[in-house]
């Protein structure tokens, strides 16, 4: 059929999410074979549950008796109906689909359009000439990722990795296939959005934008690719606060270049630094006067560089912005649900308010999870968090063959294209551990000569990235040594911290001096809310059949109690354990972030390993999987503030340090104290001091009042204006901590939200207020507060309808230490 149109027709573009349905086509299903209803964007598991067939995985024991679902192939189905207007108004018409998890044939009207195989990248198909009038049927066949991922792995060679399924045959995500915090789904769906789109004479395809930074200017250069179905001249205009640029394509010419120069700009800034202002650029595509293709993009204005100039202590890995160095407070982020299609644009907006709120500057997108959807960014942007992007390689050894590395290079050139210009985007790096896997692992030996992925992260992503988007900072790997040493090594680079978590104290965290830590963390469960929706076991312990299933870490449970005997005893009843483990999972990430911005700028940041879960689970999160924030979260503000206090062992002695990351000078008196638990003062010193903005200084705790006389019952209080940090001699097991005395006095302040005040009768420690126990919508701002007697604090508590004083002081919602010692 010969379209006959305007040359001025503009894109359309028809979102196809309605009249899907979805049935098992092939495989041991347990729900027959008739079709349900489904959601585009969704999977099958949520097509499942919708439909009343299966109950939901995340529940008790579900995720087992649902792994069938992996090993059947689903067929998606539904009609288009179009008329002979709509076929004529256009030369071309293509059907996109944003994202398909994963393996599938896609047909319309019966003919094949092709078979795909990547979660992590888009595809278009012209159907120009396959679409007809009235009704088109189209068809997405799934196949088994489980039986694809098995097949691949013989085609391509078994490789190293941690866990049985082969998720590094297959370019799903790979926790999909379940990890030690997440669960196993085995999904299969149209997990992104599908549309129509139909357009004449030519159309956008990759719109690559950079904005810079120069002076008080800057300017924003665009490359538009241009696919035609007409040679005929163009038009590329890009307009960019008021200032707009046109460069005239020839009609053979696939591609224009446009710049954009601006006198004055304001610069971006990571949160706690500045402002975050963005710019909109609009980039048209013109034919006779008239746009018919169109893009937009959201920019920021600063400069971007990571130091890694060797020193005499080895090489450096220190971020600097608007030639600022930056101390690094991050989090490192994996999948917010199991099920991404239910992250919506203000999911992720609230996550990521939690964590600045945390006083956090740096996300981290873990490599073995997604390139998250545009609302991500978009948030990452506006609210100044820094993003530190992983290529989508986790843990184990990939091979460099066919299909396998052209795959890689689609999905590579698609999502740096697609992230290239954000502001909020420091750093991509080629994957997660693997080059540490390949040098500590045993990998060389059972790979016995085959690849492993060398050639991705060391050839073809830094190419692709120079080529794409030159501009934006890469790295072959976390962790990773700049300098050609070991990926792990301490001196050089960034480093991850397992040790620990593994095998070690959390104490000894304090014996490392990294320039940078890229992961660390310490398990806990979930709040006590969230873990009581998922688990149903009666009786409920540590080790009931549910509590385990929602514990996938290898001894997960032996190590939550070896790394909490050196500190508390294990306590008997299960919702004091809950809070024991809580609690400690707090200590020690403090005791760590503490510990590491003590040593700045030598240690030039630290990503907390994480920051949120994808379904309920004990795990390190500091947000469990019903988006509660658990005392760590409180514990990681308290570490991150701009202003902060620690105290630290000094050779045979004990120091204080204060780090100030304002950009004004912390000026003042230093207030060094020792006291009995009873509040009684033994000694005092105090020195006037100044830190200059973003900066730190140390202070030399004299042996008066750093030596305790009964260990078991002093400890020592380092006061800086609004700041104090405690030191205990002794671990709270030996020590003399008494049942908790506290008054509670309630005021409202808003409708659903009261501030509290706690007033303490004895010495209390890490007093933290369990509010999901009072509603499971409220949330509180501070947590693990230390009072001497007769001190008091202020809690704040929203999403709560009314408050009652003898409530907040109920034992299990105002927890604290004292209550894990055994005397208490």
């Amino acid at each position: 059929m010969t379209a006959i149109v305007p040359l001025s027709a503009p894109l359309t573009r028809r979102t196809l999410d309605d009249g899907w349905h979805a049935r098992a086509a092939a495989g041991p299903t347990e729900v027959g074979a008739n079709p349900v209803p489904a959601t585009v964007p969704g999977v099958i598991q949520l097509d499942l549950m919708a439909a009343g067939l299966i109950p939901d995985p995340y529940l008790d024991e579900n995720e087992a008796r649902l792994a069938w679902i992996g090993l059947v192939d689903w067929t998606y189905e539904t009609t288009i109906q179009v008329t002979d207007s709509d076929l004529t108004a256009s030369d071309r018409h293509e059907l996109v689909f944003e994202g398909l998890d994963t393996v599938a044939s896609v047909s319309i009207n019966g003919a094949k359009l092709a078979d795909v195989a990547n979660q992590h990248r888009s595809y278009r198909f012209d159907v120009t000439d396959r679409l007809r009038s009235g009704e088109n049927t189209l068809t997405v066949e799934f196949r088994s990722p489980i039986r694809h991922a098995n097949a691949q792995s013989l085609v391509l060679g078994t490789r190293p990795r941690p866990y049985p399924l082969p998720f590094d045959a297959i370019r799903k995500s790979a926790c999909s296939f379940g990890w030690d915090w997440g669960i196993a789904t085995f999904a299969s769906g149209i997990w992104r959005p599908v549309h129509l789109e139909s357009w004449s004479v030519a159309r956008l395809g990759a719109v690559q934008v950079h904005a810079s930074a120069n002076g008080t200017g800057g300017s924003v250069t665009v490359r538009a690719d241009i696919l035609r179905a007409e040679n005929a001249p163009a038009t590329v205009t890009v307009t960019v606060a008021g200032h707009s640029e046109l460069v005239e394509v020839g009609a053979d010419s696939d591609s224009a270049t446009v710049t954009v120069e601006l006198d004055s700009v304001d610069r971006w800034w990571p949160t706690g630094y500045g402002d975050q202002p963005l710019y909109d650029v609009r980039v048209e595509l013109g034919v006779e006067s008239t746009v018919i293709d169109h893009a937009t993009r959201r920019v920021g204005f600063r400069t971007l560089r990571w130091d890694t100039t060797p020193d005499a202590s080895g090489t450096p890995f220190q971020l600097v912005v608007n030639d600022q160095p930056i101390f690094v407070k991050g989090v490192n982020w994996i999948p917010d649900d199991a099920f991404p299609s239910r992250v919506d644009a203000a999911r992720y907006r609230r996550r990521l308010e939690q964590a600045k709120a945390a006083n956090v500057n740096l996300i981290r997108v873990w490599g073995g999870g997604i390139y998250e959807a545009e609302a991500f960014y978009d948030a990452c942007d506006e609210l100044g968090l820094l993003t530190w992007q992983d290529f989508l390689f986790a843990c184990a050894a990939y091979s460099e063959d066919e299909p396998m590395r052209s795959e890689i290079e689609a999905e590579a050139r698609e999502n740096v294209g697609r992230l290239g210009h954000r502001t909020s985007l420091a750093l991509l790096t080629g994957n997660n551990e693997n080059l540490w896997g390949y040098e500590d692992w045993g990998w060389k030996e059972r790979l016995d000569g085959k690849s492993w992925g060398a050639h991705y992260y060391y050839e073809l992503l830094p190419q692709i990235v120079a080529e794409v988007a030159p501009h934006v900072p890469y790295a072959p790997g976390s962790p990773f040594s700049p300098g050609g040493q070991h990926p792990n090594a301490q001196d050089h680079g960034s480093m991850h911290l397992w040790e620990q978590w593994n095998r070690r104290d959390w104490l000894t965290y304090r014996e490392h001096t990294p320039r940078f830590v890229a992961e660390f963390g310490w398990q806990g469960p979930p709040t006590w809310t969230t873990l009581n929706r998922a688990v149903h076991d009666e009786p409920l312990t540590p080790e009931s059949p549910s509590m385990l299933a929602h514990q996938k870490a290898v001894d997960g449970n032996v190590k939550l109690t070896t790394g909490l005997v050196p500190h508390y005893r294990v306590p008997e009843d299960m919702e004091t354990w809950h809070w024991a483990m809580q609690l400690n999972q707090a200590n020690a990430v403090s005791c760590a972030l503490e510990w590491f911005r003590s040593r700045s700028p030598h240690t030039a940041g630290a990503v907390v390993w994480q920051l949120n879960d994808c379904w309920p689970v004990t795990s390190w999160a500091a947000i469990d999987g019903d988006g509660r924030e658990k005392p760590l979260l409180l514990a990681m503000k308290r570490a991150f503030a701009p202003r902060a206090v620690s105290i630290q062992p000094c050779g045979d002695g004990l120091s204080a340090t204060l780090i100030n990351d304002t950009a004004q000078e912390w000026r003042g008196e230093v207030l060094l104290q020792r006291r009995r638990f009873d509040g009684a003062l033994l000694a005092e010193h105090s020195v006037s001091i100044g830190v200059k903005a973003y900066a730190s200084a140390t202070v030399d705790i004299p042996d008066a009042v750093a030596v305790a006389d009964t260990l078991a019952a002093e400890l020592l209080t380092v006061s800086a204006l609004e700041t104090r940090a405690h030191w205990f001699f002794a671990e709270p097991r030996d020590s003399d901590l008494v049942a908790p005395r506290l008054t509670a006095d309630v005021s409202r302040v808003d409708n659903g939200v009261f501030d509290v005040q706690i007033t303490a009768g004895t010495l209390v420690r890490d007093l933290t207020l369990l509010v999901d126990k009072l509603d499971p919508a409220a949330t509180v701002d501070v947590g693990l507060v230390t009072l001497l007697p007769g001190e008091s604090t202020v809690f704040r508590i929203a999403g709560i309808t009314d408050i009652r004083a003898h409530d907040i002081l109920r034992p299990e919602v105002a927890r604290s230490g004292n209550q894990l010692v055994s005397d208490a």
